[in-house]
C-alpha cells in the first residue's frame, strides 16, 4: 500500500512514509496546545465521579471506577484528536497557512 500523501511504496505502520511522517511530526507541534482540552475533559470526569458520586452516597468503589473511566475519556479524547489532525495534515499539506506566500497579482 502506497504512503497515503505523497504515494512512496515504503510506508510505516501509520500509513506514512518516512519523509512525510518526520514532516507530519514537525508540523503536528504547532497544534501541542490539543493536549489541554484533552486533559481538563478527562479532569472533569475524574473529579465528578470522585468527588461527586460518593457525596450522593455511592460506595467508594463505584467513585475510583471514575479514575479508569477519566483515563479512559482523556485516550479516547486523543486518539480522536490524533485522527483529525491526521487527516487534517492530508488536506492542507505540510505548509501551515500562516507561512503562505502572498498571492500573485
Amino acid at each position: 500500500m502506497p504512503c497515503a500523501r505523497c504515494g512512496s511504496d515504503s510506508v510505516t505502520k501509520t500509513g506514512f512514509c518516512a519523509e512525510c511522517e518526520t514532516s507530519y511530526d514537525a508540523w503536528s507541534r504547532q497544534h501541542a496546545a490539543d493536549i489541554v482540552w484533552q486533559v481538563f475533559t478527562g479532569g472533569a470526569v475524574v473529579t465528578i465521579m470522585g468527588m461527586l458520586i460518593p457525596l450522593l452516597g455511592a460506595p467508594f468503589v463505584i467513585s475510583a471506577f471514575g479514575i479508569v473511566l477519566g483515563f479512559g475519556t482523556f485516550v479516547g479524547a486523543r486518539t480522536l484528536s490524533e485522527r483529525r489532525r491526521r487527516q487534517q495534515y492530508l488536506v492542507n499539506g505540510d505548509v501551515p497557512r500562516a507561512y503562505l506566500p502572498p498571492p500573485t497579482r
